[in-house]
């Protein structure tokens, strides 16, 4: 549980970062952005599992490229499920903001490890 926690707070740490970084994406509230991060967590859990089987020729014709596409039809989906939470820009704004959720969430991951728990990575000689 503590590290679906975890992520989830990673999620909207880069949900956050796209918010500032992203002129189209708009966030109204800290309590939104907690539960963007929350759902994009399930969605991710729950609807990205399906929709990767179901586009897994595509995903293997182009190498994995694909699944760009599909994280950024999940950021997508959340704006369009949670209120408080627009993408103005269409579909280049969604794909950065995607990106950015990644990159968080992948430094996130390394840090978290797969034990659920905050791991420091100590690298000795």
């Amino acid at each position: 549980m503590t590290g679906f926690v975890l992520r989830a707070l990673i999620s909207a740490v880069g949900l956050w970062i796209a918010t500032r970084w992203v002129a189209e994406i708009r966030i109204d509230n800290a309590g939104t952005l907690v539960l963007a991060g929350i759902l994009l967590g399930v969605v991710n859990a729950v609807v990205r599992p399906i929709a990767i089987l179901l586009t897994l020729p595509i995903t293997i014709l182009s190498l994995g490229c694909f699944l760009l596409i599909v994280n950024t039809a999940m950021v997508a989906l959340v704006a369009l499920m949670l209120p408080g939470f627009r993408i103005d820009g269409g579909f280049s704004s969604a794909f950065q903001t995607a990106l950015i959720v990644w990159v968080t969430g992948w430094l996130g991951s390394w840090l978290i490890g797969p034990s659920g728990k905050i791991d420091v990575p100590v690298r000795r000689l």
